[in-house]
């Protein structure tokens, strides 16, 4: 059995998430969305012409939940309606300089993957237009809602986040990895978040409830909280499993 274990590659799989601190990783991810691309996302559902139900129906949609725990934290997480004319300069400056900070932790994390020198601080450029894209790509998924459903838009949703995710390690790395190594990354990470999907719609569905009567508000933070780690820990690991697929069982691999 451990040799079978072994000829897998899986204890290199194991050993890598271990070198690249990936629940660490997962942590920091979390931490970091929540302070810069939720604040973000709010501002962006409030400016939203189409007016789609705002930030709270989108953090529904995505954590995959309905009934009365979609509607509790819409009742909770809701933003004024006026919040684009209340929000200051400075408040203006600190979402950005965060935000780059957030999509240099990404960049990081992808860049200990695939063992490549950090990169120089000119290229901070990268970071602000892959946050400026993670903010596209999530607008156009809540929008895809009423374009689509069933088959056809988990077929839309599955092929935008191959494509983004795709594009988001190579744009990061400043195209040091060639695409056709990336690609199997971008598949494992939309798998990923669809399988954290389905866990979210059986676990944290009933939780929001349960917690929001036991906690109030922080129960509820607490529990996007515990979501958005498991959507760093996916990030991080899709990419890992993509090379660690390519490295194991890629063309080049030779058994023995």
């Amino acid at each position: 059995m451990r040799g079978e274990w072994e000829r897998a590659g899986a204890h290199t799989l194991v050993r890598q998430g271990r070198e690249v601190e990936l629940l660490h990783r997962a942590m920091g991810f979390a931490t970091l969305a929540l302070v810069t691309l939720a604040p973000l996302l709010i501002v962006v559902a409030a400016a939203d012409p189409l007016g789609r139900g705002g930030f709270a129906s989108w953090l529904a949609d995505g954590m995959g939940l309905s009934g009365r725990s979609a509607r509790v934290l819409t009742d909770i997480i809701s933003p004024p309606r006026k919040v684009i004319g209340t929000t200051s300069v400075l408040g203006g400056v600190a979402l950005a300089v965060f935000g780059v900070a957030f999509g240099g932790s990404v960049q990081n994390g992808y860049e200990r993957i695939w063992g490549l020198p950090s990169g120089p601080w000119h290229r901070v450029w990268r970071q602000a237009v892959w946050m400026i894209a993670v903010t596209t790509y999530l607008y156009q998924e809540v929008q895809t809602r009423d374009l689509a459903s069933g088959p056809e838009r988990i077929a839309l949703s599955a092929a935008s986040g191959v494509l983004f995710f795709w594009w988001g390690q190579h744009f990061l790395l400043g195209g040091q990895v060639r695409w056709r190594d990336l690609l199997p990354g971008a598949v494992a990470t939309v798998l990923g978040l669809g399988g954290l999907r389905m866990f979210s719609y059986f676990v944290f569905t009933p939780l929001i409830v349960t917690n929001a009567i036991s906690y109030g508000a922080v129960g509820v933070v607490l529990v996007v909280e515990s979501w958005l780690i498991g959507v760093g820990y996916v990030v991080y690991g899709g990419a890992l499993l993509g090379r660690w697929g390519l490295e194991h069982h890629g063309p080049g691999h030779r058994d023995g």
